[in-house]
């Protein structure tokens, strides 16, 4: 974990931490449990993947996430909260009902535009468009039939 100066108050040191355009967006998007990076840049329109990729590590650097490899062709890598990162979900539901109160957006525009409500809505749950589950990484070699045939 990075300790964080700025002046030593806990309010300027966890923006330091939080503070950017993404973090709270990518922990947003991982509210509902683990994705991968593809599954988290499709909720984050119009982030580059090069600036996702770098909040990604910088999250796990700050012990915010988890970072889970597969091995396989291609390598599947899945990103999941820690309990240190569950505690931004309340940050999350705040920034969701300040938005809504300042009349912003509603969690109806999102579903208009992409389908399906973001993974903190409280509507979520009830109006989630499916999406496809991700395909298992195949393996690297067929495995040996070492089974005997009798005649």
């Amino acid at each position: 974990m990075r300790r964080r100066e700025i002046d030593g108050c806990p309010v300027a040191s966890a923006l330091q931490m939080i503070g950017d355009k993404w973090t709270l967006l990518v922990v947003r998007e991982l509210a509902a449990g683990p994705k991968h990076m593809t599954e988290i840049h499709e909720g984050l329109f119009p982030i580059s993947s090069r600036t996702l990729v770098a909040r990604l590590r910088d999250m796990v650097k700050d012990k915010l996430l988890t970072r889970t490899e597969y091995k396989g062709l291609p390598t599947r890598v899945d990103y999941e909260l820690t309990e240190r990162g569950l505690l931004l979900l309340p940050l999350v539901d705040a920034l969701r009902e300040a938005g809504e109160a300042l009349e912003c957006s509603e969690c109806e525009d999102r579903k208009k535009r992409l389908g399906w409500y973001c993974e903190a809505c409280p509507l979520e749950a009830a109006y989630r468009l499916p999406k496809p589950a991700p395909k298992p990484a195949p393996a690297r070699r067929p495995e040996r039939d070492d089974s005997i045939v009798l005649l």
